[in-house]
């Protein structure tokens, strides 16, 4: 891959290669609060905090941070949505010179023990909501001390009082009896140290930012270490692809998690690097809020999901013309495959550009995209970002590049890519390897064929490869014929036990509001696009599937829901 043959494809304006600063990744919001003092950083239901003041509340709360006794290197947690608080909690903890280690805040006390102990976690940012769930936790951890906030404290005066006589109780934001001892409010917090400076730190490009933990689908969960480096790269590379932003002038929806590393470089900190502000939404899953929230704020940038522009597609007040999309002029489409349908729809009903990328915690999120202008091939996963180098490797030996068409796996070279993983020393030495041209190289675990102008097409995962009868057949491309009946709304595709052929191929169809079809129709649509090895023998019809909190269908766990039900 010398010649790079993709560069010749950016759009306009997109560097070959970036001039990377050196310096911590605060200094993103150094600037921005220089440069736009008195805009929106964030927009949560009305309330607003200008760049000026989350500069300075992140800098008290590093100060508070230090005085609690968080040192260079600490990794404290996060536990909470995506509401203002979040924000504060990352840039004060970046600032205090700790590692951001951000949790799903839908994990059970298992799962965020696991973390806890993994990481060393001692101090935890939450949300009252969540906890009784940190507190049940917490006896088999190390953490010593909850930093507490109520999403009441973010919001405008009126629609406080509102949520403390409606929702706060029912909704569980209220601790009842008050806060164990040795925690402490967030907001007693930033007034006791309210005349606190920034801590003075000698924070550099080679010192750790995150702890993204990854890989808890398919086996025990990994924490990808970022160096603040490693993020700065990523988050330039990204704002260098969007040649139309406008800097200091765009309205980034935030609906993907802030917890996952996509939503956090992608949304946040590119938001932070360009001056734009983020639309604060703390679920995703509230279609009706989403929709509230473009109708309100009108944003320009919406980083998301396939299944999230899918189910706003099918949406009757979007598609009867009630809420517009108009305000819409780019979308990054991520953490799992974009598919026709949704990209075409979305793309007619907003006027503007859905363009898949494709990246991995390990990067720490993006590593290619489609072109915002240029052409943009959909199915395909676009092209290497700046001063990303990618190839195709035999899947046989794991070394010969494969010619130009030819599948192979994915490996990926580049500024971004983490150091390793948080104390696996195997698991690291198996995913980043030297190869002969003396660079090191992250193995990706990633199917993908390239074309002749240098863009990538992800066939399927590598370990997700169906083999019916000695044949194989990837997941991915059985679900792009599913998805185009017109019935059909979501699928999900995987490999199942069979006593004839080994394995055999399942599809799990969700079907649009009102319609409905048999197997046999199916059989048949897929027959006029698929070898017969590759049809579904079987279908099963649901009212959802499961998913991760990014949107990213769960096949490992549909497969072993059809084994629990149909034990052999």
């Amino acid at each position: 891959m010398k010649d790079r043959p993709w560069v010749k494809n950016y759009d306009k304006g997109v560097p070959a290669t970036i001039e990377y600063p050196s310096g911590p990744l605060y200094q993103f919001l150094d600037q921005s609060a220089q440069k736009y003092p008195d805009r929106a950083c964030t927009i949560f239901k009305g309330a607003t905090i200008s760049f000026k003041e989350m500069n300075e509340i992140t800098d008290r709360l590093a100060g508070a941070l230090v005085a609690m006794g968080v040192k260079k290197g600490d990794r404290v947690g996060i536990f909470m949505p995506n509401t203002p608080q979040f924000v504060m909690a990352y840039f004060g903890i970046i600032k205090a010179g700790g590692v951001v280690v951000a949790t799903n805040p839908l994990y059970t006390p298992a799962e965020i023990e696991h973390q806890a102990n993994d990481a060393g976690i001692e101090v935890m940012f939450v949300m009252t909501n969540f906890y009784k769930t940190i507190k049940a936790a917490q006896p088999k951890t190390k953490i010593k001390k909850l930093i507490v906030t109520n999403l009441k404290e973010t919001l405008p005066p009126v629609l406080k009082v509102l949520f403390t006589l409606a929702r706060e109780k029912k909704g569980g934001f209220r601790i009842e009896g008050g806060l164990a001892q040795g925690d402490i409010w967030l907001q007693d917090l930033l007034k006791q140290y309210a005349s606190a400076k920034r801590p003075n730190l000698n924070l550099g490009s080679e010192d750790t930012a995150l702890f993204q933990y990854s890989g808890g689908t398919t086996g025990v969960a990994k924490a990808a270490v970022a160096l603040h480096r490693n993020v700065v790269a990523n988050t330039l590379q990204i704002k260098s692809w969007m040649t139309t932003l406008e800097a200091g002038k765009e309205v980034v929806l935030m609906a993907i998690p802030l917890f996952h590393v996509y939503g956090m470089v992608a949304g946040m900190n590119f938001a932070m690097a360009t001056g734009a502000t983020m639309v604060m939404v703390p679920n995703p899953r509230d279609i009706p809020d989403v929709l509230e929230n473009i109708h309100k704020y009108k944003p320009t940038i919406f980083p998301g999901v396939p299944t999230l522009y899918n189910a706003i597609n099918n949406r009757p007040e979007v598609k009867d013309g009630k809420i517009s999309l108009r305000s819409v002029k780019a979308c990054i489409s991520g953490s799992a495959p974009l598919l026709r349908e949704t990209k075409e729809t979305f793309e007619a009903l907003s006027g503007g550009k859905v363009f898949e990328g494709y990246g991995l915690s390990e990067t720490p999120t993006a590593s290619t995209c489609n072109p915002l202008s240029g052409v943009n091939k959909t199915g395909s996963i676009g092209m290497p970002l700046p001063d990303v180098e990618m190839k195709i490797i035999s899947l046989d030996d794991g070394e010969t590049e494969m010619p130009q068409g030819e599948i192979g796996e994915i490996i990926i070279h580049g500024p971004q890519v983490m150091k390793g993983y948080h104390n696996m020393p195997t698991e690291t030495a198996n995913t980043l390897r030297a190869m002969k041209d003396g660079k090191t190289w992250l193995f990706t675990g990633d199917i993908a064929r390239m074309d002749e102008d240098g863009y990538f097409y992800i066939v399927d995962r590598k370990k997700e490869l169906i083999k019916p009868g000695g044949f194989q057949v990837w997941p991915r491309e059985v679900e792009e014929v599913l998805a185009a009946h017109p019935k059909v709304m979501e699928v999900g595709v995987a490999g199942i036990p069979d006593p004839y052929r080994g394995e055999t191929v399942k599809a799990w169809i969700v079907f649009k509001a009102g319609q409905t079809a048999t197997e046999e129709e199916l059989k048949t649509f897929c027959k006029e696009k698929l070898a017969p090895y590759k049809v579904p023998s079987h279908y099963e019809f649901r009212t959802e599937l499961p998913k991760t909190t990014v949107g990213k269908i769960l096949r490992r766990e549909l497969v072993r829901q059809h084994k629990e039900a149909n034990p052999s």
